[in-house]
């Protein structure tokens, strides 16, 4: 049977004409030099009008743009769910690129959250960039530090809640001899520290903090908004534009990702070994896995699809095992037909060359996705290694002869090992430094 060829591309647009194509969403852009490199990356609210404005007059004339702009030979660009999203977005692909424009994104900070020590007598509510995993309420990340802190400073005033690293007992008597803090004097913590509030009054502090945190805090900017105005109404400009600047610290606390979604694999460090053990024991296996494959499929521009395939072994990642297709048999945009050629092409070669089946295959997906992968294997009459699909919003594990889904616990480090293969299979798919560049991808 011939092969089925790509379709022929049609002559490439110049950047200024194709910038008219992408759409009004939010997103990344990324400009690109005459020998395909990433010059810049930005974010934007909108796609076409953002990185519409580097192709008009004041662009090539503002100081800021003219060396960028007089260098662009292409733009690209990656859609977002959300403003959120191309934040978080932006901010790894330029870790990941360290595009010669952008400046401020290039250190090896991460993002940062919010986290509330939950099993202690009287919760801290801290600033972090290295949170913890147990006995912890986290939110974030915050796509900027910034922002957060401003934002925490003003809950703190409203809330009273303590920020110090005490570790405060409500049995040990020596605490009521402690001396407060300056902050308890200006009304900005309710001191625990000498038990100026009992155990059970201060949790309700911190209840109503996170009922602001998670999305309930319409009332009290209603609040804070009237107060605003009244405090302008009586010529009290200060206080008003101290209770402006407040109420815009609390608005960006909407700027943030989800801890579960958004994982962080240098800030959430992944035993291998745990992982790898939890997964013989979930998945039934008669030994200890070694090597897991990841497969995800990639929509760039919103046309042209292509694969990512990444290898594990022994729980971390192996880069000469990475391997990233174009998508040839397949007409628009058809996940399943996706998983089912990439699947079907990467292990039609390793039996003929007779190669060893990797111990577990991870498709990123559903029970759809998993039975696309299962067919392929059926169309080869190839028997597959332990098959398994990880769908993003529950995180749930699906087996092909299983009617329900796993559900691990969020904190198992099976699922937090499958997690770092699922999304370094979505990071490569996506990853820029691989696909601007026009060299032919894997046949």
């Amino acid at each position: 049977m011939s092969e089925i060829l790509p379709p022929v591309e049609p002559e490439a647009l110049l950047p200024a004409e194709k910038v008219k194509q992408f759409p009004a969403a939010p997103g990344v852009y990324l400009m690109k030099d005459s020998q395909a490199r990433v010059l810049y990356v930005g974010k934007a609210k909108n796609l076409r009008n953002r990185a519409g404005h580097y192709f008009t007059k004041a662009a090539a004339e503002d100081m800021r743009t003219a060396d960028l702009v007089k260098l662009i030979a292409d733009i690209d660009y990656l859609e977002a769910e959300t403003e959120v999203d191309a934040l978080l977005l932006e901010a790894r692909l330029v870790k990941d690129i360290q595009p010669r424009f952008n400046i401020d994104l290039k250190d090896n900070k991460s993002f940062p959250y919010l986290q509330i020590r939950m099993r202690e007598d009287f919760p801290r509510v801290e600033f972090t960039r290295t949170p913890r995993r147990k006995g912890v309420k986290l939110y974030g990340p915050f796509t900027s530090a910034k922002s957060l802190r401003a934002a925490l400073q003003v809950l703190q005033r409203i809330f009273k809640f303590r920020t110090c690293k005490l570790d405060i007992a409500e049995a040990d008597e020596r605490w009521r001899w402690f001396r407060p803090c300056i902050l308890h004097s200006i009304h900005q913590c309710t001191a625990p520290c000498n038990f100026r509030v009992s155990k059970v009054d201060y949790r309700k502090q911190i209840r109503a903090l996170r009922l602001v945190l998670e999305g309930k805090k319409a009332k009290l900017l209603r609040e804070m908004e009237r107060s605003m105005q009244e405090a302008s109404a009586a010529l009290q400009f200060e206080k008003a534009a101290r209770l402006r600047d407040e109420i815009g610290a609390l608005k960006t606390l909407s700027l943030r990702g989800d801890v579960d979604k958004d994982v962080q694999p240098d800030v959430f460090q992944i035993d291998p070994k745990r992982g790898l053990a939890g997964l013989r024991k979930v998945l039934g296996l008669s030994r200890t896995p070694r090597t897991i494959e990841g497969v995800d499929i990639a929509h760039l521009g919103g046309d042209e699809m292509v694969a990512s395939l990444v290898t594990f072994i022994d729980g971390l990642p192996f880069k000469p095992g990475y391997r990233r297709y174009r998508i040839k048999s397949v007409q628009g945009v058809d996940d399943f037909a996706s998983i089912r050629e990439v699947v079907t092409r990467r292990f039609r070669k390793l039996a003929i060359e007779e190669a060893v089946f990797p111990d577990i295959l991870l498709i990123d997906g559903g029970k759809g996705q998993l039975n696309a992968a299962l067919e392929a294997f059926r169309l080869l009459n190839l028997e597959p290694p332990c098959l398994i699909s990880l769908a993003k919003r529950e995180e749930e594990v699906y087996r092909p002869e299983a009617v329900e889904p796993l559900r691990l616990s969020r904190h198992a480090a099976a699922l937090r090992l499958l997690q770092y293969v699922r999304d370094e299979a979505h990071r490569f798919a996506q990853h820029y430094h691989h696909i601007l560049r026009r060299k032919k991808l894997e046949e």
